[in-house]
């Protein structure tokens, strides 16, 4: 399959530029090509050569020209054709199992390390995924039977990236079954439920909250169950996140602001200290995505409001 037939596909549904197309393809999980110009732009010239698609200037009074692309009925033909043609068997391409084939090299804490990180690209993944399927971003919505046919392709790819998931954690549990590396505690949370609103509560965490990953492993947590607001209590926060030359707090909550999770942080005021940390507390409780408070009661009532 070339990107020529996704372009004929993106013209089925709607004229576009080469700068939309582009869009289109950088938003889209299942049409992998990287749509940089170059490759977009000598695709839509072989398919205007062949009489698949046409084009036209169109002149705008405050903003430069632009060159749209239409389908042609051949290019239609063309199209209709690779539908009914027989489906290419699914590629199987994940440069990580590459990665791992050789990874008896390592120790076994530097193999836990590796299936860590892989882990949590995964997550960002899934994570980025369901967002997209949220937003809905061009998406074709047509006729009921279209809205179900994408719909479907999205929980492919969510049910993907869980199934990776999954087989992480297996892999892990029995390469490491008789080392005890696994035997760290779960994060102790409780899923709290107030007058028809929900919010997960982070009471502790068997390694203090202290990296961006950690941050991706509460948003998985609040995608999991469909919650977007989570109460963290201090003991689960590392020091390092009241430091600001760190930058563990900043990075942390520009995660949790990226993808939508208000946070309410219950510190004591003593935590909180002076300075810049202090400075920076006093502004972010000012704003509507992260605060801290000294009780759970206020940090309760403002996640729920």
């Amino acid at each position: 399959m070339s990107i020529q037939l996704a372009i004929l596909g993106i013209l089925s549904w709607k004229s576009s530029t080469g700068y939309e197309l582009k869009k289109i393809f950088e938003d889209s999980t299942f049409m992998y090509w990287s749509g940089n110009n170059n490759q977009i732009y000598k695709a839509l010239l072989s398919l205007e050569n062949d009489d698949f698609v046409t084009s036209e200037v169109i002149h705008q009074d405050n903003s430069p020209s632009k060159k749209v692309y239409t389908l042609t009925e051949e290019g239609l033909a063309e199209l209709r054709n690779w539908l009914v043609s027989s489906p290419e068997a699914p590629e199987i391409k994940k440069t990580f199992l590459v990665q791992l084939a050789w990874s008896d090299l390592l120790s076994n804490q530097e193999l836990s390390e590796m299936l860590a990180k892989y882990e949590n690209e995964v997550k960002l993944q899934l994570i980025m995924q369901k967002e997209k399927y949220r937003r809905a971003l061009h998406t074709p919505n047509r006729s009921p039977r279209e809205s179900l046919i994408w719909e479907t392709i999205s929980e492919n790819m969510i049910s993907t990236y869980n199934n990776e998931l999954n087989w992480i954690r297996e892999t892990r549990q029995r390469l490491f079954e008789n080392e005890n590396m696994e035997g760290k505690e779960k994060m102790n949370y409780q899923i709290r439920e107030v007058v028809g609103k929900k919010y997960i509560e982070v009471i502790s965490s068997p390694e203090p909250l202290s990296s961006e990953n950690h941050a991706l492993d509460i948003i998985s947590l609040c995608w999991e169950h469909d919650i977007t607001a989570i109460m963290i209590h201090y003991a689960a926060l590392s020091e390092d996140f009241f430091k600001l030359k760190t930058k563990v707090a900043g990075n942390m909550i520009q995660k949790f602001i990226n993808y939508g999770v208000q946070t309410a942080a219950i510190v004591p005021q003593e935590a909180i200290g002076k300075g810049r940390f202090k400075e920076m507390a006093m502004e972010m409780n000012m704003g509507s995505h992260f605060r801290l408070y000294e009780s759970k009661e206020e940090a309760e009532k403002w996640l729920l409001k």
